[in-house]
């Protein structure tokens, strides 16, 4: 099969995660691999794994442009005939839609995330076959659009698992990390994401400091780059940690990118976020490196979270529930975490599921 793939950008981000594990594996297979986007620093990436990458503008929401570049992604479709075209956002879906009208390309689009209910946002339940990538994600499309449940599947993303491999860590990263925090000897609870509002760490260092009544051997490590415009919300977060005085109990580290390293040396991973998550791929990485996990109770979690056997789930934006639950996290017996993620959310499950959903679009 020739797969088209239509996304905005090729930065770093979970879409983007997907789509090149897609690229990548679907070459691995012998199927021909195609990724329109605007481009971005991920483009060679596709390249050099065997696909192709054509830039075209699908990012811009402006409607003035809309009929060029309808016009322009048409011709290029009738060049390519793919055997399948897959929109994973709605901008590219809606050119797609636009295009595909006189070609009658089967079309394949994937929910990502939970997206504000509106006409502009049905467009990713109008493809042949709709893709969501957690179940309460499926939950939210079929109970705000009037969509055919026989077309959507749900298909959780998928890791390299040799890339999240407990056996091939770097010691000596381990070491350094856990020395440059003080960790040595210590309860590390990790917490992963963008340092935004969303990621509620409010409620992180407010659990931190509760735990540490009950056990002062804790200790609270956010990981997270810091956008320009998210400055003021940092500073906050820090002027936080000093009125809890939790200034050698709680550290960021936000230029750190040796993530299988940080899995590693955690004893549990945390995430607060306030909105639902549609699916939650650090969880599932944390876990392939035996790591259990929290999580707030809604979104993606509630697919990858059994309570109380790989992890718990609590409140979103109740620090005194997350407080309780680190201290059970303490004392939770996890048996090989990582066997029952490689079955779960192993990429080649993915790769399975995407390639029998195009031949049911066909």
């Amino acid at each position: 099969m020739h797969i088209v793939h239509l996304l905005p950008e090729l930065h770093q981000g979970g879409v983007e995660t997907i789509v090149l594990s897609l690229n990548r594996e679907l070459v691995k297979r012998g199927h021909q691999s195609t990724v329109i986007s605007n481009g971005g620093s991920l483009a060679d990436q596709i390249k050099k794994d065997g696909g192709r990458h054509i830039t075209l503008e699908v990012c811009s929401k402006n409607p003035l442009s809309v009929p060029f570049r309808v016009s322009t992604l048409r011709s290029l479709l009738s060049d390519l005939r793919p055997s399948v075209v897959h929109a994973h956002s709605r901008v590219p879906a809606w050119l797609v839609w636009f295009a595909n009208k006189r070609l009658h390309l089967p079309w394949v689009t994937t929910v990502h995330g939970f997206n504000s209910v509106s006409k502009y946002s049905a467009i990713m339940t109008k493809g042949d076959r709709v893709i969501c990538v957690s179940n309460p994600v499926k939950e939210y499309i079929q109970q705000n659009y009037p969509v055919d449940k026989s077309k959507i599947s749900v298909i959780h993303c998928g890791i390299a698992m040799e890339q999240f491999n407990p056996e091939t860590v770097d010691h000596q990263q381990i070491e350094s990390l856990k020395s440059e925090f003080n960790l040595h000897g210590k309860f590390v609870a990790t917490s992963i994401g963008r340092i935004t509002e969303l990621k509620d760490y409010e409620t992180f260092i407010r659990a931190i400091s509760m735990a540490c009544e009950a056990n002062p051997n804790i200790r609270g490590l956010i990981v997270g780059h810091i956008r320009e415009d998210k400055q003021d919300y940092y500073d906050r977060l820090q002027q936080l940690v000093v009125e809890l005085r939790m200034q050698d109990h709680i550290h960021f580290a936000t230029h750190c990118t040796s993530m299988p390293e940080l899995y590693a040396l955690s004893d549990v991973v945390v995430s607060c976020s306030k909105k639902p998550e549609s699916f939650g791929l650090t969880l599932i990485e944390a876990l392939a490196m035996n790591t259990p996990v929290i999580a707030t109770r809604h979104g993606g979690p509630l697919d990858i979270i059994r309570e109380g056997e790989n992890g718990f789930l609590f409140e979103p934006q109740h620090p005194e529930e997350l407080a309780q639950k680190l201290c059970s996290e303490i004392h939770l017996q996890c048996t090989d975490l990582r066997a029952d993620t490689l079955e779960r959310f192993g990429l080649d499950r993915m790769v399975d599921e995407t390639l029998e959903t195009y031949k049911k679009a066909l």
